[in-house]
């Protein structure tokens, strides 16, 4: 049996991957600063630590019998929506710095075969809506439109010199906008299509609902099933370098409003109102990672209304209560 290593385990996507990997028989360690908010972990063993501390990615990257875990993915990051990270630059740069630097370090030292890191399509520049997609390596010269993108991208090039440098198959993952269950829905760090979903929600036929922008603005979201599939279809390929991980369905903003209004069957006017809205456009080629054989199955409406009837039941628990 296969033994893998999570972290960030109690995050949406971590609580994800883990459940992945059990179905694909492995032995998983969960590890994390908090338990998953919303499910309970499916992990064999969870570990509540601060990989911000090189002793405790030790502890993390050791598995029970002392040795070496076959796979570790890396996935624990402070991070949030673009309300969270335009304005906690300093706590994203300085934590996420500390974990991807340590991790990487003493997961080479200790001998860690196979390596994975979530990087973001945030490392990429600002982009027109018309413009063509843009591949892994348009990623230079670098120009991130925040400080999450740029930390994204040394973390990149430190896993990635590490892989150089020790006998450890580095694996490197550029996510597309990810959502579905189970992820934060309210206290600032939720995404847009999860805060939509919750301002529908909350709303009353008749209502109108606040969105931050002009709706113009054009994303990819990319529903979390398809987003683990990617994830183990590349940690077990010879991919070598970052991988753009996606679906190929760009919306505005707008559209994705339209959307989540039209699942709630409710009737709702949009009212635009100014707010952090990141980059105008997103628009990456897939095509080395459908060299795998992989691509996003589930439709922007499909995964919508799986969200939305999550996070309907959430808010309708939440007033009960």
């Amino acid at each position: 049996m296969k033994r893998a290593l999570v972290c960030g385990a109690g995050g949406f996507i971590g609580g994800h991957l883990v459940k992945k990997l059990k179905r694909e028989g492995y032995w998983v360690r969960g590890v994390d600063i908090k338990h998953h908010e919303f499910a309970p972990t499916q992990a064999d063993e969870f570990l509540l630590l601060d990989l911000r501390q090189p002793e405790h990615c030790k502890q993390a990257l050791t598995a029970p019998d002392g040795g070496a875990f076959d796979e570790v993915y890396q996935l624990a990051a402070d991070m949030g929506g673009m309300g969270f990270i335009s304005v906690a630059e300093c706590e994203v740069l300085r934590n996420n710095a500390l974990i991807n630097i340590h991790m990487a370090h003493t997961a080479a030292q200790m001998g860690t075969p196979r390596y994975f890191f979530s990087s973001s399509v945030c490392i990429y520049r600002d982009m027109e809506p018309d413009e063509p997609p843009l591949t892994e390596e348009d990623a230079y010269p670098a120009q991130p439109d925040n400080e999450y993108g740029w930390e994204k991208l040394y973390a990149e090039r430190v896993a990635t010199a590490y892989g150089r440098h020790y006998s450890m198959q580095v694996r490197i993952a550029r996510f597309e906008n990810s959502y579905g269950p189970e992820g934060t829905w309210r206290g600032g760090r939720e995404k847009a299509p999860a805060a939509i979903c919750r301002k529908v929600a909350e709303a009353d036929d008749g209502d109108s609902i606040e969105v931050w922008g002009d709706g113009t603005a054009i994303r990819v979201f990319t529903y979390v099933d398809d987003l683990v599939d990617g994830i183990y279809a590349l940690m077990h390929s010879d991919l070598e370098g970052p991988v753009n991980l996606g679906s190929d369905e760009r919306v505005t903003i707008a559209e994705l409003v339209q959307t989540v209004i039209d699942v709630s069957g409710k009737d709702l006017r949009i009212k635009y109102v100014p707010g952090p809205i990141g980059v105008h456009a997103r628009n990456f080629s897939k095509a080395r990672i459908k060299s795998l054989g992989w691509e996003a199955k589930i439709p922007l409406r499909e995964g919508i209304a799986r969200t939305y009837a999550w996070i309907e039941a959430q808010v309708n628990a939440t007033r009960e209560g």
